[in-house]
């Protein structure tokens, strides 16, 4: 399903990870993917709270959690500044989707990296 909302569809996710020699690309890509099929779940289920929205959040960073063991297999890892770059990208989806009173650390509250 493409993405709909146009400021999201423009948008370079984990643009500086791929900057990055330290992150492979095929890892980010992932990353990415994750990312997007967050926001095709957020255009789809629309949801109408805030914790129907930390639901949605939620499975992606359990996503996230299971791609860390790929970066750390390719001799990477999502570590503080990556976690950082991640945490932002979730932070413009659901401000892009106009959930601008979300709860920064609620969005990957299950993260293990």
């Amino acid at each position: 399903m493409p993405i709909s909302d146009q400021q999201v569809a423009r948008h370079e996710f984990l643009l500086q990870m791929y900057d990055d020699a330290y992150f492979p690309d095929r890892v980010v890509d992932r990353g990415k993917a994750i990312l997007l099929r967050l926001c095709e779940r957020i255009e789809a289920e629309r949801p109408s709270d805030l914790q129907s929205l930390y639901a949605l959040t939620q499975a992606a960073t359990e996503e996230f959690n299971l791609l860390d063991r790929e970066f750390v297999a390719a001799g990477s890892g999502i570590e503080t500044v990556a976690r950082e770059w991640i945490c932002d990208e979730f932070r413009f989806v659901v401000s892009a989707y106009g959930f601008t009173d979300a709860d920064a650390g609620a969005l990957t509250a299950g993260r293990d990296w």
